[in-house]
């Protein structure tokens, strides 16, 4: 079972500690249940037509967002298994703007998208509480930055929960007219 300790600085890139501080106190594993419930509490009441819903030209639809996350969890799980596996193998970075353009989103359901959620959230849930302490503090290489195991799956809980504040700050108070 995970420990309930957080990743040290030095166990992630720069750019990841956005993430790793929205993650707050608490069972982990609870933290990250209770997102995938929030995320389809807050948007399964949407129309599909909202689900196209962009806050500013150029920004990406509700349906996009969603997909988004799904796709990011996926990669990082893939790397934290990687890594928790002790598979020293360089992981490459992707470029999620290229993820959005040929993921078709738009093409897809809202409710689809989050049932899709709730199923890799299911899945990176199973692997989290698969792992021992030791798969939780080795380290790898993903983006050409050194992360450990630990680090990654607070990165798959603060990730989400970035996109989620940026979904009911700047998407849903525009749809609602605020």
């Amino acid at each position: 079972m995970m420990t309930q300790k957080r990743p040290q600085k030095s166990e992630y890139a720069v750019y990841y500690e956005k993430y790793v501080a929205l993650v707050p106190g608490g069972d982990f594993l609870e933290i990250l249940e209770e997102q995938e419930a929030t995320l389809r509490l807050l948007l399964s009441p949407l129309t599909e037509e909202q689900g196209d819903f962009r806050y500013a030209p150029g920004k990406w639809s509700i349906k996009e967002v969603i997909g988004h996350i799904n796709d990011a969890e996926r990669i990082f799980a893939y790397r934290l298994l990687r890594i928790a596996r002790a598979d020293e193998t360089p992981l490459a970075s992707f470029e999620q703007d290229d993820y959005i353009t040929t993921g078709n989103f738009s093409a897809r359901k809202l409710s689809g998208l989050l049932e899709e959620f709730s199923a890799v959230r299911k899945a990176s849930i199973t692997l989290i509480r698969s792992l021992d302490e030791k798969a939780w503090k080795r380290r790898g290489t993903a983006s050409q930055k050194e992360v450990t195991a630990l680090a990654l799956g607070f990165i798959i809980a603060g990730h989400e929960r970035h996109h989620r504040m940026i979904l009911e700050e700047r998407y849903l108070p525009v749809m609602a007219g605020g």
